[in-house]
């Protein structure tokens, strides 16, 4: 089969994303496309794929450790009582289609299948906007309909037993360097101060680079965050927090994030002015 080439993501007429659709991957990775190199308007990147800290982080995008026991996260599952193991339940996030495909943005048709059954259908919305001439935005809204004609629900490890690490949903994998990365939000400092917080946003800062992640889901509830900066750079959101996501047949929920890709470190000023531009552009 012939390798499908990255979808090329543009904003201020440079290249700024590319994104995988259809990515060669052993099963036990749980294929899915992502976004990968992300890079500031100057060029610097500021995601990270494959590292050899946790092999199956894919750079930005939609991953999930639990829908009905099976693994869209990749790796190991938590499994209460027994911790993490090896599992032969790994699903993938087929790419079907894309509806709409721009320099700046695309539409797209997804299909999360696993054990021979097709359990969601995605449609996933990614578009850059320019914010200023050192920082873009970048706005992924995923929507996922059960189609599986029964009940499922989304869980974390943090729910089947594991505390803290309620991860699950959209995860943002940061390169590694040589000094963790500083993290804050609109009234917090430090990793432990933002981790499991559903606040308006959380920045990750780099020496020369700025991501800040905003929560923009409209009439739903916020998701807390997910954040990790010494252990490995990496934000996402958790959408099984302290329960599983029960999802009813026929049921569709939706998710927004918008993450602002600054070129240097921003302040909390900076930051909290740059993400209400992304948010309402």
């Amino acid at each position: 089969m012939t390798p499908v080439s990255p979808t090329v993501l543009r904003c201020a007429g440079r290249t700024v994303a590319r994104y995988t659709t259809r990515p060669e991957l052993a099963a036990d990775h749980a294929p899915r496309p992502y976004l990968h190199p992300v890079t500031t308007l100057a060029g610097l990147p500021v995601t990270e794929t494959l590292p050899e800290d946790h092999p199956h982080h894919l750079g930005a995008g939609v991953a999930v450790p639990d829908v009905a026991g099976h693994n869209f996260w990749g790796g190991r599952t938590f499994v209460r009582g027994r911790g993490s193991v090896e599992l032969d339940n790994h699903g993938v996030q087929r790419h079907e289609n894309f509806k709409l495909c721009d320099p700046d943005g695309f539409v797209e048709e997804l299909s999360w299948t696993a054990g021979g059954e097709r359990l969601f259908r995605e449609h996933r919305t990614v578009a850059a906007t320019a914010l200023t001439d050192s920082a873009w935005a970048l706005d992924l809204t995923f929507s996922l309909a059960n189609v599986s004609g029964r009940e499922l629900s989304i869980g974390s490890p943090a729910t089947n037993g594991r505390p803290g690490a309620a991860y699950g949903g959209f995860f943002w994998r940061a390169p590694k360097e040589a000094t963790a990365p500083v993290v804050f939000g609109a009234e917090a400092d430090g990793e432990a101060a933002v981790h499991g917080v559903a606040a308006d946003w959380v920045a990750l800062a780099g020496p020369d680079w700025t991501l800040v992640f905003a929560g923009a889901t409209a009439r739903t509830r916020r998701d807390p965050w997910f954040v990790r900066a010494a252990e490995y750079p990496g934000v996402g959101s958790s959408l099984a927090y302290d329960a599983r996501l029960p999802v009813a047949a026929g049921e569709t929920f939706v998710r927004r994030v918008v993450t602002v890709v600054a070129d240097g470190r921003l302040d909390r000023a900076g930051a909290a002015a740059l993400v209400r531009k992304a948010v309402a552009s």
